[in-house]
Parts: C-alpha cells; structure tokens; sequence
C-alpha cells in the first residue's frame, strides 16, 4: 500500500525530458538572431553614385579624336635694332604700317661716321698720288738702266754705274708694291667706313607690319641694354603676317592621337562662327615635364587679315570624314564621366548595382560633354559623380 503511495508523490527535483531536448535548437535560433543583428548593425554602407545615360547625338561629318587649345605664333618676328649706340635722328614707321624688305625705318646721327668716310677718302686720295709718283720714278729709273747697261756693253762706262741703275730699279719696284698694298687697304677702308655709315640707316630685314613703335627721335639706341634704361634697344617690333601658325600644348597621353600632317579646324576666340581649316606642321621633340605636354606646331591653310598674333585658339585634330558624310550619329557622355586607369580613359558603367569598367576612346569635347569613338554602345549608365575610390566589381546604390 506505501508504495503505491510513493508513486503517487510528486517530485520536483526531476526535470522533464522533453524539455532537455529542445534546449540546443532554442539557443541555436538565439545565436542566429544575435548574428543577424550584428550584421545588420555592422554591414558596410554602398557607395551612393550618380549616373548619366550615355546618349546618340547628330554627328557633323568630322571625327574630332582631339581638343586643344593656344595661341596664334609668328616664325619671323623681330625688333630691329641697331649695331651701333647712336642717337635716333628720325623714326619713318608707325603700328600697323606695312613695310617692304630693305625699306628705311630710321635714321640715326651719323656725324662721326660721315666725317670718319671723308678721312678714309682722303687717305686713299693721298695713296693714290704716292702711288703715281713711284711708279714714274720707276719708269725713269728703268730708262737709266738701259742706258746704263748700254753703256757698260759698249765699254764707255763702268760697271760701278751699272749697278746702281739695276739697285735703284729693284728699290723702287719694291717701294711700288708696297705703295700699292697700302693704296688697297686705304681702298678697303673706304669700303668700311661706307659700310658702317649705311648701318646708321635701319632698314626692314623682311617684309611685314609693324605691331609696335619701341623709340622716338632723339632717344639713344643700342644693342645690348645700356644706360639705367634710357636706352632703347630697339625701333620697332616686324612680324611677317605670313608665317602665321598656331602653337598648343598637347598632353602627353593623348600625343599619339596627332600625327604631322593630320588635318585641324582652328576656331579663333575672337571669331567662334568661323572655322579656319589648318594641318599639322610639326610635332616638337620636347616634353615639358612640369605640365606633361608636348608643344604641337600647326599651320594656317589660308592667310587671313582677321589673324592676328597672340590670338587665342582652339583647335580640333580631325581623324578622317564619316561615310554617311555627317549623317550619322555618334555617343555623348558627360566630362565628367571620365577617369583615367594605367594612362587610357575609362568610365564606370552600373549594370544591376555593379560596377563594370569600360575603357573608351575619346573624341572631341563640346562645354561640358564629350564624344565617343568607341568603347560603349549606346543607353549605358555610367558614373558621373561618386567617389574616386571606386573599382571594377563594387555594388553601388544609384541616387534618384
């Protein structure tokens, strides 16, 4: 009867062995929970971007493969001067006026030089009559010679007398040639003088216009700087309107884009409607290593009076004309598209929230956009504005 009892009671310090069981998977859920928060909590943010739509515009029948800009250069550019300090006397030439090669553009005093031609003049003059005299003589001396050695031969006259006759011939034959070395040089110094008193006279050493006027009469001029800056230095600035060109910088990345000969549409800034066909003259062999460009010489195909130097330039290299003859369309995306990787362009296309970098040629630029020659298809997404870490393969979070 007591044990039956006993297994009436009820013990409390049992546990039930059901509940042992789900214990393992109500700590598992509570580990999973814990875990998604954290990541929740930790996970890292997208980068938000930007995108524009790479889109077709209407093309002008001209692959444009390069922008630049500059200016407009003269190859013949001078400021004549003098070869002598001297004061100016007289100045013919104002700006703008044109001038031929060898025209007079100043005078300058020449008082000194004039009186210098005059004594060198005179010397010759006085070489001359000393010449003159010696060879009579010389004449006279030759007759007493052959009347010498007539004599002598004749056995009338000794030979004492015969040899003085013959000596005083070579004497003056000798004094002859000496006489006329210095009846040349008296010659060529007269030359010189003359020379330098045409050098008094400045004359254009080419044909052009005169862009500036540098000195007034009676101002001092000379060829080297002199005179705490009173002295000029010049009497005016020529330019030869026809050796015109343009001169741009071009960066170094994109130099093989440029080839001598390459056809160019210059645009000058003071006339944007007009559009001046140029090709490349030449491409310097020199890098500037402060800028990373390459100095680019392009020349005018027609000479013009609207151009002027030191005009502002811009100028697009041209690849070649399109089939359709400028029919077609071509893609345009913003500037500011573009990035740089290993030296080439690329820009950032968002495919489905990822990244895929896409490397493109680019053409030219108009304002803020520039054109495609090759590398998208058309109605890409790309990355305008985000930041400048981003790489091939991020998930990003595209801004309304």
């Amino acid at each position: 009867m007591n044990e039956r009892l006993d297994e009436l009671k009820i013990d409390h310090d049992r546990k039930p062995e059901g509940g042992r069981k789900l214990l393992p998977w109500i700590a598992l859920g509570l580990v999973i929970v814990v875990a998604a928060g954290l990541f929740w909590t930790l996970r890292p943010d997208r980068p938000v971007v930007r995108t524009a739509t790479a889109e077709e515009v209407q093309g002008d029948g001209s692959r444009a493969v390069l922008n630049a800009s500059g200016y407009v250069t003269a190859r013949r550019q001078a400021t004549v001067s003098s070869k002598f300090t001297a004061k100016i006397t007289e100045v013919l030439v104002e700006e703008g006026l044109e001038v031929q090669e060898g025209e007079l553009l100043a005078r300058l005093d020449d008082s000194i030089p004039r009186a210098a031609l005059e004594l060198a003049r005179a010397e010759a003059r006085a070489a001359g009559t000393a010449l003159q005299e010696t060879r009579a003589r010389l004449e006279e001396a030759r007759i007493d010679l052959r009347r010498a050695r007539s004599l002598f031969e004749a056995e009338v006259d000794t030979r004492a007398r015969l040899d003085r006759a013959e000596t005083a011939v070579q004497a003056l034959d000798a004094r002859l040639a000496k006489q006329e070395d210095r009846a040349e040089a008296a010659r060529r110094q007269v030359t010189l003088r003359r020379r330098e008193l045409d050098d008094f006279e400045i004359r254009a050493p080419f044909a052009g216009i005169v862009v500036s006027k540098d000195a007034q009469p009676g101002e001092m001029i000379s060829p080297v700087s002199a005179g705490g800056g009173f002295t000029r230095t010049g009497i005016c600035t020529l330019v030869d309107m026809d050796s015109l060109e343009i001169e741009v910088d071009v960066n170094e990345a994109y130099i093989d884009r440029v080839t001598p000969g390459q056809e160019v549409e210059a645009v000058l800034d003071a006339y944007p409607d007009w559009k001046i066909p140029a090709r490349v003259l030449a491409i310097v062999p020199a890098a500037d290593r402060q800028k990373a460009t390459v100095p680019v010489r392009i020349a005018f195909e027609t000479t013009d009076a609207r151009i002027l130097p030191d005009m502002g330039v811009k100028v697009a290299f041209i690849e070649g004309e399109n089939e359709d003859d400028g029919k077609g369309t071509v893609l345009q995306i913003p500037r500011s598209a573009l990035r740089s990787r290993d030296g080439r362009d690329v820009v950032m296309v968002v495919r489905d929230g990822v990244l895929e970098r896409r490397a493109i040629r680019v053409g030219a630029a108009e304002g803020e956009s520039v054109r495609l020659l090759s590398g998208l298809t058309g109605g890409e997404e790309v990355v305008v504005e985000g930041p400048g870490t981003l790489e091939d393969g991020d998930r990003v979070e595209v801004a309304e």
